[in-house]
Formats: C-alpha cells, sequence, structure tokens
C-alpha cells in the first residue's frame, strides 16, 4: 500500500510523530506550510482564534495525495478544534484523498478535531488517533501498529 504522511506542525510535536510513523511505515512525508506567522505569543494566540472560528489558510505542500492508495494527515489540536493548515489541505484535497487516517496531537483538551476532519474530509477516515504529548511514546507505537494492521492481509 503506497502511503503519504501528511502534516502541520507549528511547535514541532506533530512533525517528530509524523516523522517517526513515515519511518515505520516506509511511507513519502510532505509538511504543510502555512503562509500566516504562527510565531511567538501573538501568532499562537491567531491560532486559537482562527482555529476556533474555522478559518482557512494560504498553504503549500508539494505532493499529490491522489498518487497514495493512503493519506495519514496529522495535525496539532488548537483550542479543541483542527488548525487553518490541515483544514485547507482537506478541503482542497478531499476529491483526491483515496483513504485516510488522522492523528491528532495536543496537550490535553481533545475537542472536536477529529470529528471537525471527518466532516471536512466528508468520509470515515480508516483509523483515528489521538496523542497526549504526557503519553506520546506510547501513542505512536500505537499508531504505527494501527496503521501496519491496515495492510496486514492476515488480519
Amino acid at each position: 500500500m503506497k502511503t503519504l504522511v501528511v502534516f502541520y506542525s507549528r511547535s514541532g510535536t506533530t512533525k517528530r510523530v509524523a516523522r517517526e510513523v513515515a519511518e515505520a511505515l516506509s511511507a513519502d512525508v510532505d509538511e504543510v506550510i502555512d503562509k500566516k506567522s504562527r510565531k511567538g505569543i501573538l501568532g499562537f494566540l491567531r491560532a486559537g482564534y482562527d482555529a476556533t472560528r474555522g478559518k482557512t489558510t494560504e498553504i503549500e505542500f508539494e505532493k499529490d495525495p491522489f498518487d497514495y492508495d493512503l493519506v495519514v494527515i496529522g495535525t496539532p489540536v488548537w483550542n479543541g478544534r483542527v488548525t487553518p493548515a490541515i483544514r485547507t489541505y482537506l478541503l482542497r484535497n478531499r476529491e483526491k484523498i483515496k483513504n485516510a487516517a488522522f492523528f491528532c496531537t495536543c496537550a490535553g483538551r481533545l475537542g472536536k478535531c477529529l470529528e471537525q476532519m471527518e466532516k471536512i474530509l466528508g468520509k470515515r477516515p480508516v483509523l483515528r488517533k489521538i496523542l497526549v504529548r504526557k503519553k506520546l511514546e506510547e501513542g505512536i507505537k500505537e499508531l504505527v501498529e494501527g496503521l501496519k494492521a491496515l495492510s496486514d492481509p492476515n488480519l
């Protein structure tokens, strides 16, 4: 199964998870770049506000998700919601994504992020996983195992 791991990361946590997952699955990786500055305290506050309001943003990414059997999409949770960068990615590519799996990283407040991602995509993902920062290693392991099981014909 040809797999792409797509992610947006402000602080680096989601990036770390995405890279470890991609390595474990021998998958391609694609970072979504938000063209709006999210740095510093003002960027942080603006990020939470934009996520809460369901805003989109100008983004850059490289790979076409249509070329993959499975697209694993990762985002941090901002104020209980999906980031504008991943919202925009999903809206732009929902017709191209054949099968999706979602993961979110958070410090504790889960909110509506996974539900929002599913609604934007317009179809049910094959896997959904929340990774809490305090239990990140355990969460990565469970995510990788779940994704590997999807391509195991013996299950």
